[in-house]
């Protein structure tokens, strides 16, 4: 019998011919590999049904106790969950395809592009290694040391050793650095919401400023694997480093490019001055939903989910509008603790009495829809803490089983990019420059500028600033983590909430327990596990000293 083989090329995908031969194929792919910004929009990271990460700190706390929506809780309070065979925090798998299809992509462009000149060649360079950056971003912070991989490799070379900590905050701040040279300052609107020179910078700048505070912080106390751990002497060059990026930014925002925005509207606001790294929605077909998850049971009778919820640790962090301290040990503030507050509050918490969607809220024990209950084992669906968190919900959507939820999420913001500058600046010992960027964010927020004069000073009031700046958009556990503060933070320890209840013409609050057993953050967990498979099939790698 004879045979032939007939050659055809694929209809369900493109072939690499097809990708790399003019420079709108090679646009639309690079654009498809922007989806990995997806996996961690509005802080969520991929455990559970994409719970939250703010939800293992004191900021948040998630209303179910079951696992997928409450798996958060369950990790929370058990530290041994977290094991080689089910790192928990696992996002090995999934990163390294992502960083092998840029690989692939770098190659192509290197070796079968057509039609590009050597500008656009470098900016679509400059775009996959900002997107493969980040990827080894999110790599680096969970495991410390990781495979360096920066060419596409083949099955004969699968066997790869772990890199040290140190080279690998370098491998990725040398992508951003590169992203940054070769990258536009601004976007068409064709072009809204790809990587620009500011974005990068701005990624730079959060690189390096965890690689100093690992540095600074670390020490070698809760690890003994070689790979782990920055040396303490390159705490200073690093922080110059993250200062620097910071600046950059600020030259762009001095040329007009960026700018803080009003914190009441912003994360509704698709064309906010604020965001330097943007991940933009738009109905009906490119949709979220934020809103389903978090708005209070009423939007959505029977529907609703109330994920998360804040904190009293959280809300008593929020000054007063004076810039004075809230305290329930004070009778007046007491009776009213919820008036007067600085203006980010109320564009964060939805409390007893808020207005929200043409109703007041009523969070106390005598609403048994939207008031306080008790956590447990189940689907609690409303507060468990006698708040809900407003911040990112968006209040003119009044159908939100029908609209769904298009706001824009703000990967890094400028605000961010200040306090990096700030707290980089204070290691470095400049303080005036300190005090700049955090009285600009300060002034902007509607607050008085910092008291602060020293350095300790200064650190207590950014990590204070980044609590309620920042909260919900998934900073507090890698800040608490890179100043090796977790430990003590996190552990041992229960959250609270307030819970509200009537008493004649006023209401009553309790500071209650949310945690039905203590928070553990045991120091292993500064290094999660490489995944037990990946040691199976890799030869070269050694699993993390202590897993």
């Amino acid at each position: 019998m004879g045979s032939c083989k007939i050659d055809y090329d694929p209809l369900d995908r493109y072939t690499d011919v097809a990708v790399y031969q003019n420079p709108a194929n090679i646009r639309s792919y690079i654009i498809g590999m922007y989806s990995e910004f997806n996996t961690f929009k509005f802080g969520s990271f991929p455990i559970g049904y994409d719970n939250a990460t703010d939800a293992l700190t004191d900021l948040m706390k998630y209303s179910s106790g079951v696992s997928g929506n409450g798996t958060v809780n369950i990790l929370a309070s058990d530290a041994s969950r977290v094991n080689a065979a089910g790192p928990q925090l696992n996002y090995w798998s999934t990163g390294y395809a992502r960083i092998r299809r840029l690989n692939e992509f770098l190659e192509g462009l290197n070796t079968k592009a057509q039609g590009l000149d050597e500008n656009s060649k470098l900016a679509f360079e400059a775009e996959a290694r900002f997107i493969r950056g980040y990827v080894y971003f999110w790599l680096v912070r969970l495991h410390g040391s990781v495979v360096l991989v920066d060419k596409l490799i083949g099955p004969n070379e699968k066997d790869n050793p772990r890199s040290s900590e140190e080279d690998c905050y370098k491998f990725v701040a040398a992508d951003f650095a590169f992203a940054a040279q070769y990258l536009p300052a601004t976007r068409d609107a064709a072009n809204t919401g790809r990587a620009t020179k500011g974005a990068a910078y701005g990624m730079l700048a959060r690189t390096w400023l965890y690689a100093a505070s690992i540095a600074e912080n670390d020490k070698k106390q809760f690890n003994t694997d070689e790979l782990t751990g920055i040396p303490q002497a390159k705490a200073q060059e690093y922080y110059t480093n993250a200062s620097d990026a910071a600046d950059e930014v600020k030259k762009l925002a001095a040329q007009g490019i960026y700018a803080l925005d009003d914190f009441a509207t912003m994360f509704t606001n698709k064309n906010s001055k604020e965001g330097l790294f943007t991940m933009y929605y738009s109905r009906p077909l490119i949709t979220h939903q934020q809103d389903l998850g978090f708005v209070p049971p009423s939007d959505a009778p029977g529907q609703a989910l109330v994920y998360g919820v804040p904190t009293a640790e959280l809300v008593n962090e929020f000054e007063m509008s004076d810039g004075s301290k809230f305290s329930w040990a004070n009778p007046t503030l007491a009776a009213n603790p919820y008036a007067n507050r600085e203006p980010r509050f109320y564009a964060t918490v939805l409390y007893n009495g808020s207005a929200w969607k043409g109703r007041t809220l009523n969070t106390t024990t005598s609403d048994v829809i939207e008031g306080i209950t008790e956590y447990g084992a189940a689907e609690a669906k409303r507060t468990v803490t006698g708040y809900y968190a407003k911040k990112f919900l968006d209040q003119s959507n009044t159908n939100i089983i029908v609209n769904k939820s298009d706001q824009s999420w703000m990967e890094m913001r400028y605000a961010e990019v200040l306090l990096i500058d700030a707290e980089a600046k204070t290691k470095i010992n400049n303080i005036g420059g300190a005090k700049t960027s955090l009285n600009e964010l300060r002034t902007k927020r509607g607050l008085p500028n910092t008291p602060s004069q020293t350095a300790p000073e200064m650190m207590t009031a950014i990590e204070h600033e980044r609590m309620v700046e920042l909260a919900f958009e998934g900073h507090r556990y890698w800040d608490l983590r890179r100043w090796r503060k977790a430990h003590i933070v996190l552990n041992n320890i229960r959250f609270t909430g307030h819970r509200g209840t009537p008493a004649g013409t006023g209401v009553t609050y309790q500071t209650v327990t949310v945690d039905n057993a203590n928070r553990q953050f045991t120091p292993a967990l500064y290094y999660i596990p490489i995944p037990l498979d990946e040691t199976l099939k890799n030869n070269a790698i050694t699993q993390i000293k202590g897993w």
